[in-house]
Parts: C-alpha cells; sequence; structure tokens
C-alpha cells in the first residue's frame, strides 16, 4: 500500500484528495495545510507519495518540494 501526505491550504481540497485516495486502496498518512508543515510530517511519517499545491501560506509547494528532494 502506497503511503501518501495530502498539502493543500483548502481543506475542502484535502478532504476531496483524501477520500479519492483512500477509495483507491490508498493509505493517507497525514495531511499538511502549508508547506512547512508538510515538510515537518514529510520528516515524521515519511510518506512513499506527497500531494502538494503550489501557493499556500508560510512555504510554498515549489520552496517545499525542493526541501523534500
Amino acid at each position: 500500500m502506497v503511503k501518501i501526505l495530502v498539502t493543500d491550504d483548502a481543506t475542502y481540497v484535502r478532504l476531496t484528495l483524501k477520500n479519492i485516495l483512500n477509495q483507491g486502496g490508498h493509505e493517507v498518512v497525514g495531511e499538511a495545510a502549508n508547506g512547512q508543515e508538510a515538510l515537518d510530517r514529510y520528516t515524521e511519517l515519511t510518506p512513499d507519495v506527497v500531494t502538494m499545491d503550489i501557493t499556500m501560506p508560510e512555504v510554498d509547494g515549489i520552496t517545499a518540494v525542493k526541501n523534500i528532494i
């Protein structure tokens, strides 16, 4: 099973993605509302996949992805 971290500042988008992924048999191990949260959760949860919004408060998605890589 693929472990996924869903990152988006919109609660509705996170919930929708989480539901779609769960229905597809994937395990959503966490959610993050901004890039900094995503970085913190990535280190903590070690997911296989991270979905990332581009425009978010604190740390944007592109910067967060660069830091994850």
